[in-house]
This record gives C-alpha cells, sequence and structure tokens, in this order.
C-alpha cells in the first residue's frame, strides 16, 4: 500500500512554485539554516555614530522568518566577519544561540557547526552574498544568495530570493525550506483562506 501523500498547504504551493524542484528538494532536507548578517539581514550599509559606534537596520520580516524556523523546529545560526555587540543583541532578541562573529573561513565553520548539531553537510544551509560566504556556499546542501549580489556569488547558488538582502530575502529563505519541507502550514489560522497569494 502506498503512503498517503499529503498536499501542500496553498501557502506553501505559492511559495514552492516559485522555485525550481533541484531546489526545493535541496531546502527539503535541512536542519540548520545559517546566515551571513551583512548584506543579508542588513542592507550591507554600516552607520557610524559620533563616537564611533556602528548602526545596522534589520527587518521585521526576516526576525519573524528565522523565528518561525526555530519554532519549526529547524536550527538557525549566524555567521559574521564583523563583530559588534549589535549582531549579539539581535540573536537574542530572536532566540538564536548558535551566533558566530568575526569569522574568517566561514566554509570551516559551518563544518564544525554541523558536526555540533549531528547533521551531515547536505542537511545543512547557508545563504550569503559576498567572497567571504563562497567557500561556505559550495560547501553546503543548500546555498541560498541574493540579487544584490556580485554574479559570481549568485551563480553558486542554489536559490536566490526575489528581494534584496535587508529587505526581505531571509524571510523568503525561511519560507522556502518550511514550505519546502510541509512546515509552513502550521503557522496558519485555520480560519485564514489563501486567495491569489493573499491571506485573508
Amino acid at each position: 500500500m502506498k503512503p498517503e501523500i499529503t498536499p501542500p498547504h496553498p501557502a506553501e504551493a505559492l511559495i514552492l512554485t516559485k522555485a525550481t524542484s533541484a531546489a526545493v528538494e535541496r531546502a527539503r532536507h535541512i536542519r540548520l539554516m545559517a546566515f551571513d548578517v551583512d548584506g543579508i539581514l542588513t542592507d550591507g550599509s554600516l552607520w557610524y555614530g559620533e563616537n564611533g559606534e556602528t548602526i545596522k537596520r534589520f527587518h521585521a520580516l526576516d526576525g519573524h522568518g528565522l523565528r518561525l524556523m526555530r519554532e519549526g523546529g529547524i536550527a538557525v545560526a549566524l555567521i559574521t566577519g564583523r563583530e559588534g555587540p549589535i549582531v549579539a543583541m539581535r540573536a537574542a532578541e530572536l532566540g538564536i544561540s548558535l551566533v558566530l562573529q568575526g569569522v574568517r573561513d566561514k566554509a570551516q565553520a559551518i563544518a564544525e557547526l554541523a558536526q555540533e548539531e549531528g547533521c551531515t553537510l547536505d542537511q545543512v544551509g547557508f545563504m550569503g552574498d559576498d567572497i567571504l560566504d563562497l567557500a561556505a556556499m559550495q560547501r553546503v546542501g543548500f546555498a541560498a544568495s541574493v540579487p544584490n549580489a556580485p554574479p559570481y556569488i549568485t551563480q553558486a547558488a542554489h536559490w536566490v530570493a526575489s528581494r534584496d538582502g535587508g529587505h526581505g530575502a531571509a524571510r523568503e529563505c525561511c519560507d522556502l525550506i518550511l514550505a519546502a519541507q510541509g512546515r509552513l502550514r502550521h503557522f496558519f489560522s485555520p480560519n485564514a483562506v489563501i486567495l491569489g497569494g493573499v491571506t485573508q
């Protein structure tokens, strides 16, 4: 007897139609998703105060996406080449404990994180946008990027968001992974109706 195949939730179906079948298949296996910060969770801008402090702008949609991933049973990590209290503060606000700052070798950091979390590299994803991210993107099972990244980065990605970094790109990535695994449906109210991509 064949196992019953559960059709995707309408919201999941909308998301999945915008990705290639190869990208969806890769996203289906992800147990740990890591994100670069500057250029992915922010738009890459660095604002400096008169006392030398750095200010970064984060997007609420991305933050909620990272929360949904964690609540959906997928581990989330932040890996950044820079160091500063703002990233730690944002991670704490979102309940993310896997935070690596000042990392130059992100591929090695990814491998160590995978081992610590009991994942194979095929079960790990990474979203990056610059040269420092490339080796890590080439090592994981699911590599994601943003459209405003250099072309040699986007061509290395299995999937590229439609939104720029810091403007909801990470949320798109989170939604895709959750949809690919049939986990996004659990966050919708039973009374929510999806009509033409709009939740009412």
